[in-house]
């Protein structure tokens, strides 16, 4: 192993160096969120004397810890909650070579429902991007209470605030490892795929990238600034204190972390249904992002004025829901059990459910609720995202079904990273090479040049299907216009 060194705008880091690929781990992108700079935009990092060794991944956000039977998620999920010195929000970089220029970024906003996850989990490992001419970066954000709440008068979408700073890091600082910034792609998977989603319509995020991809991830999950804030009132009714960033500075994260869980998992939960009857996070994401402010000034269902000029690659699992949502957890509902769940969230449930096949013998309502779910809250809103989206536009569906939980939320990242190796509890032993290969390839493609191989999405609605043989086909999803622009959420 070798070391490397190099020179970004808050000092000198020192990394390490393995078959090939040059590794620098937890560089902070801004100041620690602790104290006064909690329930605050991301402040500017301080710069460091001396060489600050890089070579070892760094504090993660608060987060709830991972249920046990739910350990075979962690390749996707990381760590859980890594406390260090509170300096979390860091990124992790992977360079074939920090002394060369002008390689192609990928930049990766790792998935969690806004309330778990990390950029050091296995499944994201950027070596294989690395070896294939890829500067590949992971970013740290802040998570649930901490990110994603709205004080009256205060600052909104900390978390996203934080990707934003982590690319503006990017643009400041990645040539230094190789990387051209003028050719930056921001990428992610489910609450990361609808963070880039969503940060297509920033205008403070315009500019900082040139591509962007969306896996399993929309921009229809966020909820107006005044939802936000009555969740911030539920939370502060938990903890018996009022909804301001002062009083929310005095409890521990653990004790917002144990709020948070209790606001999630028991009655009465804040209802966080829009004017239309609709839950965009379905009771499964508590916190989500918010629109109304500088961040997302735009309501939802409005194409965005600052992505004319990005690519967009975006796409879903086939059988999103069955992954955290499967059918086993239904398995005991009845027609009117599957309908009462869904229309919780939803108004017009029983007709979307009897589109998935309720009341057809051969049909179970635990499977009907399943594929609703996936339709609902990915495949559909995916879609008109993608319509809505005014550059380059490729739509693709992963729909190769792993023996356990099929063609699943989540299933499709560790093909694209090339790690399945580290994710064998989740997809087993039989993925297929051919199916990690094409994945692999057309995010680097599409990183280096902006095309993934097959036309755009048009009214021929042409789709890759990555199956164990890849294959332009017609979209299978559902072809849903029906959520109309400027709907609120």
């Amino acid at each position: 192993m070798t070391v490397h060194t190099v020179d970004t705008e808050a000092g000198r880091l020192s990394g390490d160096h393995t078959d090939g690929v040059a590794r620098f781990l937890g560089i902070p992108y801004a100041a620690a969120p602790t104290g006064e700079r909690r329930f605050a935009p991301p402040a500017p990092i301080e710069r460091w004397a001396g060489t600050r060794h890089a070579t070892a991944y760094g504090a993660t956000a608060p987060q709830p810890t991972l249920h046990p039977a739910h350990a075979h998620l962690a390749p996707l999920t990381g760590p859980g909650w890594v406390v260090g010195d509170g300096d979390y929000l860091n990124l992790n970089v992977w360079t074939p070579d920090p002394g060369t220029g002008g390689l192609p970024v990928l930049v990766y906003l790792h998935g969690g429902g806004f309330m778990i996850g990390s950029g050091a989990a296995p499944a994201f490992d950027g070596t294989s991007f690395a070896r294939d001419g890829v500067v590949l970066v992971t970013v740290n954000y802040r998570l649930g209470a901490e990110g994603f709440l709205a004080f009256p008068g205060g600052s909104t979408n900390f978390g996203l605030r934080d990707q934003i700073a982590a690319l503006r890091w990017v643009r400041d600082n990645i040539a230094d490892f190789g990387g051209n910034p003028d050719n930056v792609t921001v990428f992610g998977e489910s609450a990361g795929g609808t963070s880039v989603a969503f940060l297509l319509h920033s205008p403070l995020a315009a500019g900082l990238f040139r591509r962007a991809i969306v896996a399993s991830g929309h921009d229809e999950m966020a909820r107006r600034l005044e939802l936000t804030e009555e969740l911030t009132k539920a939370l502060a009714a938990r903890l018996g204190t009022v909804p301001t960033t002062t009083a929310f500075r005095a409890f521990a994260a653990s004790d917002l972390l144990r709020a948070q869980a209790a606001l999630f998992r028991n009655e009465p939960r804040p209802d966080l249904r829009d004017d239309n009857g609709i839950d965009p996070g379905h009771r499964r994401a508590l916190f989500l992002p918010t629109t109304g402010d500088d961040v997302l000034p735009d309501p939802v269902g409005v194409p965005s004025a600052h992505s004319r000029g990005v690519d967009l690659l975006i796409g879903t699992t086939l059988e999103e829901a069955n992954l955290g949502l499967g059918a086993e957890a239904f398995a005991a509902f009845d027609a009117h059990d599957a309908i009462a769940e869904l229309a919780a969230t939803y108004p017009d449930a029983e007709a979307l459910l009897q589109q998935h096949g309720l009341h057809d013998a051969a049909v179970t309502p635990a499977h009907a609720l399943t594929a609703a779910y996936t339709d609902l809250m990915f495949r559909s809103p995916s879609r008109r995202t993608a319509r809505r989206h005014p550059g380059p536009t490729y739509v693709y569906e992963f729909a190769w079904r792993a023996p356990q939980h099929g063609a699943a939320h989540g299933l499709d990242i560790p093909f694209v990273f090339d790690t399945t190796q580290a994710c064998r509890d989740l997809i087993g032993d039989a993925a297929p090479n051919t199916l990690t290969r094409a994945m692999h390839q057309t995010w680097l493609d599409f990183a280096t040049h902006g095309d993934p191989g097959w036309p755009t999405y048009d009214d021929a609605r042409k789709t890759m299907r990555f199956d164990t043989d890849p294959r332009l086909c017609e979209d299978t999803a559902p072809d849903d216009t029906t959520r109309s622009a400027g709907s609120a959420m």
